[in-house]
């Protein structure tokens, strides 16, 4: 569905942007500036006959490279960048994996139940990322009655997001895994907002 037809309320598209080499091995990629991978660019490539029509109202995009490369691969022409978007800051995790992380504390780690910890950056909690998330939600749902909005992050900031969508604390984004160059899509059904598709590819 593209712009606001009818009378209907837009959804909102939310995007991770494509592999990068430390996605792909697994390592905690919070505010490092990475490029993605070959693969990655091709992931974003892929998309864009599913996204690249559809009206958007608004764009935004994280200020993180593989952000904006990723919605330009895939047809997306970015109307700003919103620092909101960012990744969830890891401080003293960041570019280290969950067994790496895990092995060290000597115990199961997660950043769904467990905090960052300091290191070049203060690191961050979730609900720090969920006062974030809020105000892009805020901002979106602005824009809705004149089409879709896409929002083009990363994996953890936007579980996070779809979990406030949803009404649900920050730590249910545990439950809402996405992939690389994967997107869902937020919607309403009777003025109640759901989760209308997940993962898609």
């Amino acid at each position: 569905m593209g712009a606001v037809e009818g009378g209907r309320v837009g959804e909102i598209v939310v995007l991770r942007h494509g592999q990068t080499e430390w996605s792909k091995g697994g390592r905690h990629t919070g505010l490092t500036d990475l490029a993605l991978l070959p693969e990655g660019e091709e992931q974003a490539r892929a998309l864009r006959p599913k996204l690249g029509s559809r009206g958007f109202a608004e764009v935004w995009v994280s200020p993180l490279q593989r952000a904006g490369r990723t919605a330009e691969l895939a047809g997306l022409a970015p109307t700003g960048a919103d620092p909101d978007l960012v990744e969830l800051d890891y401080g003293g995790y960041e570019g280290r994996t969950t067994a790496e992380i895990s092995a060290e504390l000597g115990r199961e780690w997660s950043i769904w139940a467990d905090s960052t910890v300091p290191g070049e950056t203060p690191g961050e909690s979730l609900d720090q990322v969920a006062e974030r998330v809020d105000r892009v939600l805020d901002r979106a749902r602005a824009r809705l009655s004149d089409g879709d909005v896409a929002l083009v992050a990363h994996g953890h900031v936007l579980r996070v997001l779809t979990a406030r969508w949803l009404g649900l604390p920050p730590q249910a984004g545990a439950l809402f895994a996405l992939p690389a160059a994967a997107y869902g899509v937020l919607g309403h059904e009777h003025s109640r907002p759901v989760l209308t598709g997940w993962a898609l590819t």
